[in-house]
């Protein structure tokens, strides 16, 4: 049972990490290890597990987990009577990562309100068969969209910041 979801984990750092390096534009080393964090939960994961899972050396695993901290991507906390540094997600970059998700939704809905008002105004100024008409059904119900997802991103983002749960 444990080796199977072992093997899960690692298929899913490995899916992930494909993500993680389109999304956020990061060397595949670094999604590997954002993956692996991510996957790993709150009890945080060692340097010495990430050398050992994702097959990767010492100095490349330090190299990407430094490159990590810097870009404010993962954090890491200690135990007392231990000497390991332990990693988990930096709650502030998928705050981050929510907001940008909100600017970018924003600003194309107020696109398609601009586009949908020059297809109204052309389609009462100028055409004048209306089979020819534009149809605004698609702007309306894209628009609907985009505000229900900004509804609850907002909704996620207030509970993270509210702690309502972690990561």
């Amino acid at each position: 049972m444990k080796d199977n979801i072992c093997k899960e984990k690692m298929r899913l750092v490995e899916k992930l990490g494909v993500h993680l390096e389109n999304r956020e534009k990061l060397a595949p080393v670094a999604a590997r290890i954002m993956s692996y964090v991510i996957l790993t939960g709150k009890k945080g994961a060692t340097f010495e597990e990430m050398v050992t899972l994702l097959c990767a050396s010492k100095s490349t695993i330090s190299t990407h987990l430094n490159h990590l901290q810097d870009l404010n991507k993962i954090e890491y906390f200690t135990k007392t009577g231990d000497r390991k540094k332990y990693f988990i997600i930096n709650k502030g970059s998928v705050i981050q990562h929510i907001d940008s998700l909100i600017d970018e939704w924003k600003e194309i809905r107020e696109l398609h309100l601009e586009i949908k008002a020059y297809k109204k105004t052309i389609n009462s100024e100028k055409i004048e068969i209306e089979e020819e008409k534009f149809d605004l059904n698609f702007h309306n119900d894209y628009i609907k969209f985009i505000d229900g997802a900004t509804t609850s991103i907002i909704e996620l983002k207030t509970k993270l910041i509210n702690k309502k749960f972690n990561l």
